[in-house]
């Protein structure tokens, strides 16, 4: 299950991004830009889809 994803290093960033796609509630302020016209990287496909299977492992989310 986890053996594609070994090594994989994932940003806090990313995993709020995916997070509030999903729903789950996390701090108010947690990673938001600081600036109205700043721009924040956005979460890559390969790293969406395995930071979803961890939150399900994990019964974070419920599975799909």
């Amino acid at each position: 299950m986890f053996e594609h994803n070994a090594g994989m290093k994932v940003s806090s960033l990313y995993i709020s991004q995916v997070k509030r796609k999903c729903g789950i509630e996390i701090g108010k302020n947690y990673n938001l830009p600081k600036n109205e016209d700043s721009r924040q990287p956005q979460c890559p496909k390969d790293k969406e889809s395995a930071i979803v299977e961890t939150l399900e492992h994990f019964k974070t989310i419920q599975q799909k």
